[in-house]
């Protein structure tokens, strides 16, 4: 029993000075098997180069060609006589306003000189000028002057009619005079849209043949044929948009116009009805 617990005592201690040697760390390094024959070996990927990845050093982009006049020169001809044909619309729309201005200003000012007149003149008084309002007022003077001695509610009622058919001439034709020029105005509102909506349709249809024919999709190679078409476009609303405005604005003008002018009418038409009253009470 005695000689049972001394062994038991010996094993203790053997694995105490066991745990307390360190390990032993072999010097040399471990060597990889070899692969067996007829394996594929695993190909290495390869190492980027340093002048392969992008530079960011903050170099400056390269300036960007913003000159109007060289994009019009490298499109294509019917973008080109497209755009000719818009900014000749330009300077007409640009021609008729300057045009229109100096007439309206002139009709105007010379209806209301004859107003004027009109007002300080007695009865059918002539006054000076050959505005419609001075050919109504002579219209009135020659029809009064035919009136016969002895004038009868028929004879009158007929004067009348004949009065208003020469005013309303007189009226047509100051009318068709303001109104000219303006249905081209109307016409380069309505069509310059149109016009430069075929430019960008031709412009966009460039850019796609041009990436058919290189078979890239660069933006350089892509870019010229839509900086044209939008660049029709702009030329197509920069005579639209003025056109449409002037059209009103000239509406709106002769409107006014016609009104001043029926003003001066229908008193020049009192002054000849009572005219005619004097004629048939001296008659009667």
């Amino acid at each position: 029993m005695v000689r049972l617990a001394a062994l038991l005592v010996l094993s203790l201690a053997g694995a105490a000075a066991a745990q307390d040697t360190p390990p032993v760390v072999a010097s040399d390094p471990p060597v990889l098997a070899e692969p067996e024959t007829g394996s594929e070996a695993m190909p290495a990927l390869p190492s980027p180069a340093v002048a392969d990845l992008p530079e960011h050093s903050g170099a400056p982009m390269p300036a960007v060609d913003t000159n109007l006049a060289a994009l019009v020169l490298k499109a294509h001809p019917v973008v080109q006589a497209v755009m000719a044909l818009l900014v000749a619309s330009v300077f007409a729309v640009l021609t008729i306003f300057l045009f229109k201005a100096v007439e309206f200003t002139l009709a105007f000012t010379r209806l209301s000189r004859e107003a004027r007149a009109l007002s300080a003149s007695p009865a059918l008084e002539a006054v000076p000028g050959s505005g419609p309002l001075a050919q109504t007022l002579q219209a009135a003077r020659a029809e009064a002057a035919a009136l016969p001695a002895t004038l009868t509610a028929d004879l009158r009622l007929a004067a009348r009619e004949r009065l208003d058919l020469s005013l309303s001439r007189i009226e047509a034709n100051a009318v068709r005079q303001l109104r000219s020029a303006t249905g081209l105005l109307a016409t380069i509102g309505s069509v310059a849209p149109f016009v430069g909506l075929f430019g960008t349709v031709f412009g966009i249809m460039n850019s796609f043949l041009a990436i058919a024919a290189t078979q890239t999709t660069n933006l350089a190679i892509v870019a010229p044929g839509i900086a044209e078409a939008l660049l029709a476009t702009g030329i197509g609303l920069a005579a639209a948009i003025p056109a449409v405005m002037l059209y009103n604005r000239a509406l709106r003008r002769i409107a006014e116009f016609r009104h001043r002018l029926a003003d001066g009418t229908a008193e020049i038409l009192r002054r000849f009805s009572r005219a005619c009253d004097q004629r048939m009470g001296q008659g009667g």
